[in-house]
């Protein structure tokens, strides 16, 4: 199944940034189409540009697209992982226990809220955290654990949970790369505690740049929606519509705008084709790279059938990784780790530990494309050099 983008963005030359350069197959691709450009459009001629109506309207169609009441849009996925962190009550002297194998946004809003970071390690067949390191982790300073679903496949979310509970801590869901994804046959984004999502530029629904906060509960949902606006109450009675009635604790500047919201509302009207078409090509890779996994030169990873990946990536495992990616860039394809170890970054070297799970996944997991843009023949030609290389 293939998807085609009617605005097509200009070519770029890619070539000093990721392997394959600008003629070969992306590993990743905007899509953004022309009714997100006219909604766009739209807000702008208005006259209104700020949070207002098409806010309110995009968050509506959210809670019918998740079945979720508690839903609140903001300006990024990082704020809402900052906001999640601030609503579990984390702050100074506390400690949120995380995992290294992620994007740099799911880890830097732990110091930025005054806390200690805490590694846990990963399960190296799949790529996410495990829950028997999170439990081995948690002291009494402890107020919140952070999970990644990696590539777009959900956590071991009923097993984390059990630990959280037990232990009166909240459970962060960072779900950046799983919007769509199913555990168990529910939605992600109402089984955390918090679940964050991020609509950045080449996330299977972008708003150019924005994020989402799934709150699990009316109270947190309440409190956010204030502290995403300083902390001001937006809907309250006041004398002068300029002027705030009393704030009781100071918030943010994390909203998001109704340029960006009508965006969404027109993007999200392709999700389900989106994610169809990731997963269909998830599933032509898996039938076809079964016969090489581990006997051969890759090993794909480990996924159960209680859970369905958004596919945002399609991540396996390549002993020779650097022989590999220099392989698939003469091949005309862009692979790459996407997202390297967090806990080697000169700013958390405070927090290092051992962590042999994500030495065993981070040196060999590469991801290829699996996105809407592929076409049936960019798809072959693919997986032909995929297994090419793992015959050897």
């Amino acid at each position: 199944m293939t998807l085609t983008s009617q605005t097509e963005t200009p070519k770029q030359d890619l070539s000093r940034l990721l392997s394959g350069g600008s003629d070969a197959i992306p590993l990743f691709k905007v899509f953004f189409d022309e009714s997100a450009v006219q909604a766009a459009a739209e807000v702008l001629r208005c006259g209104f540009i700020g949070q207002g109506p098409r806010v309110e309207a995009f968050e509506k169609d959210l809670r019918e697209w998740m079945t979720s009441p508690y839903i609140l849009t903001l300006n990024s996925g990082t704020s809402a992982l900052h906001l999640a962190l601030r609503l579990s009550g984390v702050g100074p002297d506390t400690e949120v226990i995380t995992t290294p194998m992620t994007c740099m946004a799911t880890n830097v809003p732990i110091p930025a809220n005054g806390a200690k970071l805490v590694w846990a390690d990963i399960n190296p067949k799949t790529g996410n955290i495990c829950p028997k390191s999170v439990a081995e982790k948690i002291t009494k300073k402890t107020k919140a654990v952070i999970c990644v679903d990696w590539g777009g496949y959900p956590c071991d979310l009923a097993e984390l949970k059990a630990v959280t509970e037990k232990h009166g801590i909240k459970l962060i869901e960072d779900g950046a790369h799983a919007f769509g994804a199913t555990y168990r046959k529910q939605l992600v984004g109402g089984i955390a505690d918090f679940t964050c999502f991020s609509l950045q530029a080449i996330k299977h629904v972008t708003t150019v740049d924005g994020g989402l906060l799934v709150c699990s509960n009316e109270e947190d949902y309440k409190r956010g929606k204030l502290l995403r606006w300083y902390g001001i109450d937006r809907e309250g009675p006041r004398t002068d519509f300029r002027c705030e009635e009393d704030v009781l604790e100071y918030g943010y500047k994390f909203h998001m705008n109704d340029v960006t919201a009508a965006i969404g509302s027109a993007q999200l009207k392709f999700a389900k084709k989106i994610l169809g078409a990731h997963r269909a090509n998830a599933s032509y890779y898996n039938e076809r790279f079964q016969s090489v996994s581990g006997a051969g030169r890759i090993q794909l990873l480990d996924y159960q059938s209680d859970r369905v990946s958004s596919y945002w990536l399609y991540t396996f495992r390549v002993a020779a990784r650097t022989e590999f990616m220099h392989f698939m860039k003469a091949k005309g394809v862009v692979v790459s780790q996407v997202h390297a170890r967090n806990d080697q970054h000169t700013v958390f070297r405070d927090s290092r530990a051992s962590l042999p799970g994500v030495d065993e996944f981070s040196v060999e997991q590469v991801s290829i494309p699996v996105g809407w843009w592929l076409t049936e023949s960019q798809r072959t030609k693919i997986a032909d050099a995929v297994l090419e290389y793992a015959r050897g």
